[in-house]
């Protein structure tokens, strides 16, 4: 094993398959695996935006497929693997990214959350939870079949700390976290003779297009709101992060420099959940 730093942390040529790569985050995050070296496929329910997102990345130099693909469908999931197996002859990296959360599933500010709909409860639960196992579950019979893997899943600040109001995000996330101990384990005890790793990461706040009007009170962005002030009164770093941010954490896991980092959630959140809440952070400002 190579003690240089840049073969360590090298991923060129890894094969790396992004669930809920047309999102925010995740669309980032594969173009700038796929500037790294590697080899990315695209999978996401909105097949027209994973095009576009792998025509864009070939066109820059690197390699990418886009693929159709709901993470709550077994049948598309197994297929989507036969593709990147057939064009790339293997996968050696999971990120299961797919996740989010429903208006209907949050309790809105004049309401409260005996009245939320069980139904859409439901439906956050399954995409963010059964979204993360049915991928890890069959690629997993690949990478048992090659005697190697690795899995990242994707968990949230709302899963170690729940957030209100968003009891179905919170709640599902915090069962990824498990999900992501308990396979981290339970991959061993199935396919003893395999290497295959699973962790995840846990991002903090994050500025986006899809949230800057949640953090921010101005066009701007000079004047938080209520709820950016909470965020930016609990982060020893003062600031939000950004979505490209996480992608040295990721590179960290699924490089050779990660290769004795199994069963953890990594948290990408400037101290966010370091922090107690005891004692203001703005005391000596």
């Amino acid at each position: 094993m190579s003690t240089r730093v840049e073969d360590l942390f090298s991923i060129s040529g890894k094969v790396v398959a992004v669930t809920g790569a047309a999102g925010v985050l995740y669309s980032n995050i594969s173009k700038a695996l796929a500037e790294n070296g590697a080899k990315v496929a695209l999978l996401d329910i909105l097949g027209d935006k994973t095009a576009e997102l792998a025509e864009e990345i070939n066109n820059a130099g690197g390699e990418a497929l886009g693929i159709e693909c709901s993470v709550l469908d077994a049948d598309q999931i197994q297929a989507a693997l036969q593709q990147i197996v057939g064009a790339w002859g293997r996968c050696d990296v999971l990120i299961n990214g797919a996740g989010g959360n429903q208006k209907a599933a949050t309790v809105p500010p004049d309401g409260v959350f005996t009245d939320l709909s069980p139904d859409a409860l439901g439906r956050v639960f399954a995409l963010n939870y059964t979204g993360t196992f049915l991928p890890s579950q069959i690629f997993c019979r690949h990478f048992a079949e090659r005697g190697t893997g690795c899995i990242i899943n994707t968990s949230s600040m709302a899963a170690l700390a729940p957030l209100t109001n968003v009891p179905g995000y919170s709640n599902a996330k915090a069962a990824v976290s498990n999900l992501t101990r308990w396979l981290a384990v339970q991959v061993k005890v199935d396919f003893p003779d395999a290497d295959i790793r699973v962790n995840e990461i846990a991002p903090g706040f994050l500025v986006t297009t899809q949230n800057r009007g949640l953090l921010y009170a101005d066009e701007e962005c000079t004047k938080l709101t209520q709820r950016g002030h909470s965020i930016i009164s609990h982060t020893p770093q003062d600031r939000f992060g950004e979505p490209l941010e996480l992608v040295g954490g990721l590179i960290l896991l699924m490089s050779e420099a990660g290769s004795f980092i199994n069963g953890v959630t990594l948290p990408i959140d400037g101290g966010f959940d370091a922090y107690s809440g005891v004692g203001p952070l703005d005391e000596k400002k």
